[in-house]
């Protein structure tokens, strides 16, 4: 496969309603906060988790696209896949000193899994595969405006046990919402660091069906109605690129319609593409 020779960056908008994209578990769950500014967050390593989890359901585990970090996973049992492959004896905690060998271990990981190729990962546990930087990078997504956090009381008739059926009072329960948001998460993806990993092309559009897709398959009562809405990917004509990240971030920007009246819907906001302020060398690409 080729491997990616132009660097990227993207934006995605994605929104939420009536539900909770990310739970905070050091704050009983609530959706995950800015303290100071009141706007929702969502993690990188929530998104990844979504990415994986639709490219495991794609590609079924087929060759060259299983999962890494998965639910259930022994992660030095991978590793020792590596080293059976290759008839190399581990030694805890070490790579091979053959330098050689230890690159091949490392190929194996890559070529194996499509998590470690696109995100990296951090493999020295008692049984080393070394590390891998990945080219493939998100921030933590952030809402347009402030959100607003809800916890809902809910009730349960059925009960956990015998005795409490004795009780004549129902079980209560609380769920914690956001009426409405709108969230930005912005990435990168470097050509060069996908030169040593062996991040493809293929992957590379895999990755985008991921974005567009991933909340499809990602339903649950707690996460209310999410959609992936808009999707823009600025392509460079070189591997290192033609303009810096930040200058090309801001040529896209979300406007809510009427700012006194608060969001419900995606649209009472525009999405604004200045692609007048595009620098030469690269294009802007909108696949949602």
């Amino acid at each position: 496969m080729t491997a990616v020779d132009k660097r990227h960056e993207f934006v995605l908008f994605f929104d939420v309603e009536n539900g909770n994209p990310n739970g905070d578990p050091d704050a009983g769950n609530l959706p995950r906060i800015d303290a100071e500014t009141g706007h929702g967050l969502v993690t990188d390593v929530c998104l990844k988790r979504k990415i994986r989890n639709y490219i495991e359901l794609v590609k079924e585990d087929a060759e060259g696209y299983e999962i890494y970090v998965k639910e259930g996973a022994v992660l030095n049992a991978q590793h020792r896949r590596a080293y059976e492959a290759l008839n190399i004896k581990p030694e805890k905690k070490k790579l091979p000193k053959d330098q050689e060998k230890a690159m091949e271990l490392t190929r194996f990981m890559c070529q194996h899994f499509y998590d470690i190729r696109t995100f990296g990962a951090v493999m020295t546990t008692e049984v080393n595969c070394g590390q891998v930087r990945g080219p493939v990078q998100l921030n933590f997504a952030r809402s347009i405006d402030p959100i607003v956090q809800q916890e809902i009381t809910i009730t349960r008739l059925a009960v956990t046990s015998e005795k409490d059926a004795e009780r004549k009072d129902r079980e209560m329960g609380r769920k914690h919402i956001i009426p409405y948001a709108l969230y930005r998460v912005e990435g990168y993806v470097s050509a060069p660091l996908a030169q040593k990993t062996g991040f493809s092309t293929a992957d590379l559009d895999l990755f985008w069906e991921a974005l567009i897709n991933m909340f499809d398959h990602d339903r649950s009562a707690a996460r209310g109605k999410m959609a992936s809405r808009k999707l823009f990917v600025f392509q460079h004509q070189s591997a290192l690129g033609n303009a810096p990240a930040h200058k090309l971030f801001d040529c896209i920007e979300a406007v809510r319609k009427e700012k006194g009246k608060p969001p419900r819907a995606f649209m009472d906001y525009e999405i604004v593409a200045n692609e007048e302020a595009i620098p030469a060398g690269v294009e802007l690409i909108e696949m949602l």
